[in-house]
């Protein structure tokens, strides 16, 4: 049998009776918008999401649309009543919660297509208040089961055979129902344990109805309702888009296999096997994995397993798969990751997954940078960047609106935030300005969400962003990409300043991620260095050289003054102070140092070769002039100083500026963060 997706030129209703090889099985009349094929079905024929074809099929059914439509519209007509009422007596703050909690039951009621829609604008902040978002993340994609005839019927139907000809064991029941499809435990009859997944009945014809009616209700918004921002017809083809997939096993197996070739060779990660002889459109087999869900916390601590550590391990394999691949799970519930009994992560469900462009993974890193530095000028430019705010918006009113939403949070560190509060408050934001959440953020505010829900089932104290910060910074340390250089830069430098805190920091937290190479991170770093980008690095790195060697030099004198002055009774003039400069930096230069030598794999060995090839190229040549130019510059400005303008700051000498007009030395040492020392004076005249 031929398959033809929804969006084959073909749409008629099709014949009561399906003919699978030499079986003939009847099944109920209904319209039929999909037939589906055997396992040769190729991927240019997989299940699709096709609105046109779909609004051509069912615009000729009216009395179908119409009967569903009813179905649809009184329970949602009772829920906007009571929230009319509520309205109209004032009582839309004391009953918000309990609408929102009707919203979610009346979604549950209607059926797959409605759960889905509810778990959607779970994700929508630009959609919904936040006390809805609240309710509708508790949304439960779980039905009761279908009969085993229709379920053993469909695997016939895709597999060519009975399920006893093709399984050696299948379970009487299913393990497991959900609102696509339900799950059997079996087994091959070459001995593997499998997980055996067959779809709902008639769920592409009833998902396909829903979701034409749900379009077609945008279109009118879209027309009728001027207040919108968001383009509600976008929504739903997102919507449809990404259910259709789901709805796809086949697609789904292929998720599986590429989300293994991406992250499976993970030590502690674990993908399913598929096993594609004995899965079809509506069928999947796959490797069965004896688990525990991560929830189960008494089951967990019976097997001895360090639930902790594995959510640490499934934050770490987020952040790969949205920052490093940008092929990521976006169900990642309790129910689609489980504990093996060796200590594993495994994934077992891939229906729906998404990609994040390079151009979104980066951009998500820089925000996350502008966040650390509070540059909130540059995050709301990033969400322009990202999609969230068209270009012609004003940013005015929402720069001041981001740093109220950030500061307090930021108070203590970034590492510190809990994410889903964070969401939160971004929800109350979104909603007030005019932001247009992206579909791929969508999902990742959904995976993180849940990802953190899990985590802090198991560890109330566990906070996703304070494992995910070192991942961050390894990919800022050793990610060549323009667009994070000068990620790096913004982090690193400000006002021309070297701020050597963020270096440890960078440092300190790359060093606890699992993959980070300190070797590989050192050879980038001096080929950026010496390379024409590097060049603002350089020139900073010269400024602090010069003021290292000179107060090294000074203090040098200092001490040695004071020396002499024990052995031949000189006195020191102790109200006298010579400013210095840069005195901290040998501090943060060796703090680096250790903390250098305490990351993993580092070797102070392989520096030894590597030293004469910096000496020899001609940046390092250029930058030793400059230093000894920029030195001469200092001594012959304190001479001058010291000899004829006493008075007049040194930096006024050294860069004709008059900031510190006024000060004593004293008082611009201290402004700036100095170390002063005593100057010496010779003894004065005893009168013989």
């Amino acid at each position: 049998m031929n398959a033809k997706a929804v969006s084959s030129a073909s749409h008629e209703i099709k014949s009561q009776v399906t003919v699978t090889q030499n079986h003939t099985v009847q099944v109920p009349a209904e319209p039929v918008a999909v037939e589906y094929s055997s396992t040769q079905t190729s991927e240019s024929e997989a299940l699709r999401y096709d609105p046109v074809a779909i609004s051509a099929t069912y615009s000729k059914m009216p009395l179908r649309v119409l009967g569903r439509a009813l179905n649809i519209v009184w329970p949602l007509a009772s829920l906007a009543f009571g929230m009319w009422w509520d309205h109209r007596w004032d009582r839309q703050e004391s009953n918000q919660r309990s609408r929102a909690i009707q919203l979610r039951e009346t979604l549950t009621n209607l059926g797959p297509a409605y759960i889905k829609i509810g778990q959607a604008l779970s994700t929508r902040p630009d959609l919904v208040s936040p006390i809805f978002l609240e309710e509708l993340t508790k949304l439960q994609d779980q039905l009761p089961p279908f009969p085993n005839e229709v379920a053993y019927r469909f695997i016939e139907e895709e597999l060519g055979d009975r399920p006893d000809q093709i399984y050696a064991e299948l379970t009487p029941q299913p393990v497991a129902a959900a609102s696509l499809g339900q799950v059997y435990k079996g087994k091959l009859k070459t001995g593997e344990t499998v997980a055996v997944k067959v779809q709902r009945p008639g769920l592409a014809q009833r998902i396909a109805l829903d979701v034409y009616l749900l379009r077609s209700l945008a279109i009118w918004a879209k027309k009728n309702i001027k207040r919108l921002r968001s383009d509600l017809v976008a929504i739903m083809d997102e919507f449809g888009t990404r259910i259709f997939e789901e709805m796809d096993y086949q697609q789904e197996g292929r998720n599986a296999e590429l989300f293994a070739k991406f992250y499976g060779h993970l030590a502690e990660i674990y993908v399913p096997r598929i096993y594609w002889q004995y899965t079809g459109r509506r069928v999947l087999t796959m490797e069965w994995i004896n688990g525990t869900k991560l929830t189960d916390m008494r089951a967990i601590m019976a097997k001895e397993i360090d639930a902790k550590h594995l959510i640490e391990v499934g934050v770490q394999c987020s952040l790969r798969q949205l920052l490093e691949h940008g092929f990521f799970h976006a169900d990642p519930h309790p129910g689609n990751l489980l504990a093996t009994p060796e200590g594993k992560l495994a994934y077992i469900d891939f229906g729906m997954m998404s990609q994040v462009k390079p151009y979104q993974r980066y951009g998500l890193i820089e925000a996350v940078v502008h966040l650390v530095n509070r540059d909130f000028s540059g995050l709301a430019n990033d969400y322009v960047k990202l999609e969230f705010l068209t270009e012609d918006t004003d940013l005015t009113p929402i720069i001041p609106a981001l740093a109220n939403v950030f500061n307090d949070a930021l108070g203590a560190s970034v590492a510190e935030l809990n994410f889903k509060s964070i969401t939160d408050q971004l929800s109350a934001l979104m909603y007030e300005y005019p932001f247009r959440v992206p579909a791929y953020y969508a999902l990742i505010i959904r995976s993180l969400v849940t990802l953190e829900g899990i985590a802090i089932n198991v560890d109330p104290n566990f906070k996703v962003l304070s494992k995910a910060y070192p991942y961050v910074a390894k990919r800022l340390l050793t990610d060549t990409s323009p667009q994070l250089r000068a990620s790096l830069k913004d982090l690193l430098f400000k006002e021309g300043s070297f701020r050597w805190n963020r270096l440890e920091n960078l440092l300190r937290n790359a060093g606890q991620s699992p993959d980070y190479d300190i070797n590989k991170v050192l050879d980038q770093t001096l080929d950026f260095l010496f390379s024409e980008r590097g060049a603002f690095i350089r020139e900073n790195l010269i400024d602090e050289i010069v003021k290292a060697v000179d107060t090294f030099g000074r203090r040098t004198v200092v001490n040695l003054a004071y020396s002499l002055s024990e052995r031949v009774g000189w006195s020191l003039n102790q109200n006298s102070e010579v400013k210095v400069d840069g005195v901290g930096n040998a501090e943060h230069i060796k703090r680096i140092w250790d903390i250098l030598k305490e990351t993993p794999g580092f070797d102070p060995l392989q520096l030894v070769p590597v030293i004469p090839q910096i000496l020899m190229k001609p940046e390092t040549q250029q930058m030793g002039q400059k230093i000894a130019g920029r030195l001469a510059q200092r001594v012959i400005a304190r001479m001058i100083r010291e000899a004829l303008l006493e008075d007049t700051p040194e930096d006024v000498l050294q860069n004709g500026h008059n900031g510190h007009r006024g000060m004593t030395e004293k008082d611009t040492a201290n402004a700036n963060g100095n170390k002063t020392y005593p100057q010496l004076a010779l003894p004065a005249a005893t009168g013989r």
